[in-house]
């Protein structure tokens, strides 16, 4: 009898958890959909009630929720919800308020907190907060700096081009795909850290080192989705986690590459070494300065992160777009060529940036691949300060999320005109030029706009600079559309399943 009485108590108890669980979700839905303070926005009622309408777009068929949200604002005009604290906006007159020097927007932490790096100054989400470690960063990627140290991409650009030579005359294919990411991870290495990978010597051209970081992209939705599961990721033993499946793995070993190099820099401190090398980023952070204190390895290890999962592959992505779209047409493959041997008719020149950046028809190739990699396609969410704000009539109380992304900025018909198409000359005219970029957002705008962006730019024109100049009829691996999507993890990415692009010697090679 008292077994009895136990199992029906248990039964009521567990009936009446049941009916609670189910009355609070049903309460839920109808708040989110009537009284949430968002209530009023347009869009999908079921983005509206639950996160898992954007994790499906981000997990299911690659990464491409942008895409899906491009879709909703063909459907709902300008201002659209898309989770049931976010709105996204379109409307590019709203860009520069939101993300604007002096910002009242700080990043959002789920959204950021997810990628793994949260004490990096890219992750951090106070305004305030940022302005003191971007401080620290921002002579280390000044145009001054970047041309002081223009040798060390010039060294990486001629030993592709040199590869792409032997590759030629043996009658070889040359990987590009890989081949210009292991350029700017060979980059950012040796500018930072005054120790290259060398992916450039490495036989598969740092095809393992990049699928690391394709691997470790699906983790950042799941974080975001389900946060202690991040929590409880990031507890793991090392072992274990590497132990596990892709994702887990990859963020463990990127981690630990991350601490590596840190320990290598302050090894070279430790021995005296220091002055037989450059001065780099993490030299300098590990410097005690009466203006700040030494950052913690957590810090340290995060800043790595941050700013080698930046290099390694954005630009490599915008090079391999470019060289796609040009070695595919003639016309702008004759125009590029003719233009880049008008300005430097000695083959055996240095093709130095600032003369580089002054052609007007490969800065078109580079503005285009630029816009249509999308180095970070998709939305760069923000919370609303206090006071809320109204855009395009709609007003979003404070502690709501708003965002906006480069995928509706770059395909913006009123700034870019057929905007799918890859068109060098659309930036011929400076006056057309200069309304383009209110809408041509790649590297995001305001005092949090990304911090490489004169190092990106150097990397592309000295390295296609280069590549066109030496190389006048190059022929290139055919690609579906399938083979050119972009993923959205952060940084743009293509479906590890796609054709890697290859290039091979066409009739002639100058």
């Amino acid at each position: 009898m008292v077994i009895r009485d136990h199992l029906s108590t248990a039964h009521i108890v567990g009936a009446s958890l049941g009916v609670y669980l189910v009355a609070h979700r049903l309460y839920r839905v109808f708040y989110d959909l009537r009284l949430h303070p968002l209530s009023h926005i347009p869009g999908p009622k079921l983005a509206a009630i639950t996160y898992l309408y954007q994790t499906y777009y981000s997990l299911v068929g690659g990464s491409r929720f942008y895409i899906q949200v491009g879709k909703l604002h063909e459907q709902y005009g300008p201002v659209v919800r898309i989770t049931p604290n976010e709105v996204h906006l379109s409307d590019p007159d709203n860009y520069e308020k939101i993300y604007c020097v002096g910002s009242r927007y700080p990043k959002e932490k789920n959204y950021y907190g997810a990628m793994s790096c949260g004490d990096s100054s890219f992750t951090t989400m106070s305004n305030e907060e940022h302005r003191v470690k971007r401080s620290r960063l921002n002579p280390f990627f000044s145009k001054k700096k970047i041309l002081e140290l223009e040798d060390v991409i010039q060294l990486y650009a001629r030993k592709l081009c040199d590869m792409v030579g032997r590759k030629f005359e043996n009658g070889e294919e040359m990987d590009l795909h890989h081949g210009f990411r292991a350029v700017s991870v060979d980059v950012i290495t040796d500018y930072s850290l005054n120790k290259s990978y060398n992916l450039l010597d490495s036989p598969d051209l740092g095809e393992e080192f990049a699928n690391m970081w394709d691997g470790l992209g699906p983790t950042m939705w799941v974080f975001q989705q389900w946060p202690p599961v991040m929590t409880f990721a990031n507890s793991m033993p090392e072992w274990m986690a590497s132990a596990m499946s892709g994702p887990l793995k990859s963020m463990f070993q990127l981690q630990a590459h991350c601490r590596r190099a840190i320990a290598i820099v302050k090894a070279d401190m430790a021995s005296g070494n220091t002055s037989k090398a450059r001065e780099t980023i993490f030299h300098d952070l590990l410097t005690a300065d009466t203006r700040w204190v030494v950052p913690s390895d957590q810090t340290l290890q995060d800043e790595a992160f941050a700013i080698l999962g930046a290099a390694a592959d954005t630009t490599g992505h915008a090079m391999n777009f470019a060289t796609i779209e040009v070695v595919s047409d003639p016309a702008k493959y004759r125009q590029l060529s003719a233009e880049l041997k008008q300005a430097f008719p000695d083959p055996n020149a240095k093709l130095d940036y600032l003369t580089l950046e002054k052609l007007p028809y490969l800065t078109g190739v580079i503005k285009e691949a630029v816009r249509l990699s999308h180095g970070s396609p998709g939305k760069l969410t923000r919370v609303v300060p206090e006071g809320g704000a109204t855009f395009n009539g709609y007003h979003l109380p404070a502690g709501s999320y708003v965002s906006m992304g480069t995928w509706e900025m770059h395909h913006n018909e009123d700034y870019f005109p057929d905007s799918f198409k890859f068109d060098p000359d659309r930036w011929a005219d400076p006056e057309k030029a200069k309304r383009m970029e209110k809408a041509y957002v790649p590297f995001s705008k305001g005092s949090r706009m990304c911090i490489g962006i004169n190092l990106a730019y150097c990397e592309l024109y000295v390295t296609l600079g280069n590549l066109f100049r030496r190389f006048d009829n190059m022929k290139g691996t055919e690609l579906s559309e399938e083979d050119r999507a972009i993923n959205d993890y952060i940084s743009s990415g293509v479906p590890r399943t796609a054709k890697r692009f290859h290039v091979w010697a066409g009739d002639k090679v100058a």
